[in-house]
């Protein structure tokens, strides 16, 4: 994705009305949010082979504000399984308000536990691990509205 294909994105979603987008590619991830008073554009890349980032930042015209950030994925999160979600809906880490969450960073889990539950179209959805292992970091706060595959928790499969 140019330059010029970001810049017509955002002004599509300036028009469009929309608060926030996100675009999630293999290597490349932008927000895009509208609304705000200062207008402003940080592009974030990381080059594969380079040692420090580049950094370019240029205005634009309209109410919005895009972060365009490239990410090499670090070696230490290599070794980590990453559960996503399976659906759209908002994220939830426990049954109910009064009872405890489901997982914690260092819960054990086995294949067929639920770790979570993400509610879609008032329906809540049980969402149960595939794998076994240590829940290392928990990707997503509580009552966050979540998209189809996106990281929830990283697990130690060890």
């Amino acid at each position: 994705m140019d330059i010029k294909e970001i810049q017509n994105l955002i002004k599509f979603v300036a028009k469009s009305g929309a608060s926030e987008v996100k675009l999630e590619m293999e290597d490349i991830k932008i927000t895009i949010k509208t609304g705000t008073e200062k207008t402003e554009t940080t592009i974030v890349q990381a080059a594969p082979y380079a040692s420090a980032p580049q950094v370019a930042a240029a205005p634009l015209t309209g109410n919005s504000v895009a972060e365009i950030v490239t990410a090499v994925k670090a070696d230490d999160d290599a070794k980590f399984i990453i559960v996503k979600s399976p659906i759209i809906g908002t994220f939830y880490r426990k049954p109910s308000p009064d009872k405890p969450n489901f997982v914690e960073v260092g819960s054990e889990i086995s294949v067929g536990d639920t770790v979570c539950v993400i509610e879609a179209m008032k329906l809540f959805n049980e969402i149960e691990s595939e794998v076994s292992g240590k829940i290392v970091k928990v990707l997503v706060d509580d009552s966050s509205p979540v998209e189809y595959d996106q990281p929830l928790f990283l697990v130690d499969p060890s």
